[in-house]
């Protein structure tokens, strides 16, 4: 997936979530709403010096789940047995092969800047995510669509920031929740509709804080909460 096309689903996900279009960069993005999220790092093939992108940097060694596959399909990976002077020469041919392997796809399309990502369509720079397609900054996310800067969520569609949730739809900054639709800063919350900054209640509409609002006050004051949250 190439830029043009990931800020063009940034835009979509905005208009669901906030009514609004998305002004914003994807660099801007990335430090505004998914800035504490673990996502692949740019490293390089070891073997080619290729830029390519890992969730893991901690070997220092890589190469392309393709550039891999093209070796083990050339030449393959076994070595021709050689006598071993010492345990320094043991590592050092260890060294030669232990290369981590980067951008693994698979039976996925259209994905870039991604690592451990399976069966998904239309992925932009994240990783551990499955069956899911449309996915912006995510990480472990699974049977979802839309979603942008979110982690650890499940069966979930049209959400910014949406973590260790399942079955959310167009909200924005929600944490440990289940069936919430419609709004902004929930947490550990079942069965929610339109409401906004509310913890550890169920079964609720036109909420703001745990206190129960009307209608009209309650789609006046989203409209400053959406401002507050574009602006600040």
């Amino acid at each position: 997936m190439n830029e043009v096309k990931a800020r063009d689903l940034v835009n979509k996900i905005f208009n669901n979530v906030f009514l609004v279009n998305c002004n914003f960069s994807l660099e801007e993005i990335l430090e505004k709403f998914a800035f504490d999220l673990k996502l692949p790092k740019k490293v390089y093939d070891s073997t080619t010096n290729e830029e390519t992108w890992a969730d893991s940097i901690n070997s220092g060694r890589y190469i392309t789940l393709a550039n891999m596959e093209k070796r083990d399909a050339k030449e393959g990976w076994m070595l021709e047995k050689k006598e071993i002077s010492g345990l320094d020469e043991l590592i050092e041919i260890w060294n030669s092969i232990n290369l981590t392997t980067t951008e693994r796809v698979y039976d996925s399309i259209n994905v870039s800047l991604s690592d451990t990502i399976y069966r998904c369509e239309n992925v932009y720079h994240s990783t551990d995510c499955s069956d899911s397609k449309n996915l912006i900054y995510c990480d472990s996310c699974g049977n979802s669509e839309f979603m942008l800067a979110s982690q650890r969520t499940g069966s979930s569609n049209y959400c910014i920031r949406c973590d260790d949730s399942v079955n959310c739809s167009n909200s924005y900054n929600v944490i440990c929740s289940n069936k919430v639709i419609n709004s902004f800063f929930i947490q550990d919350c079942f069965d929610l509709y339109e409401c906004m900054f509310c913890s550890h209640i169920a079964s609720k509409k036109y909420c703001i804080a745990n206190m129960q609002f009307e209608k009209e006050e309650y789609f006046y004051l989203k409209k400053i909460i959406v401002e507050w949250i574009i602006n600040s």
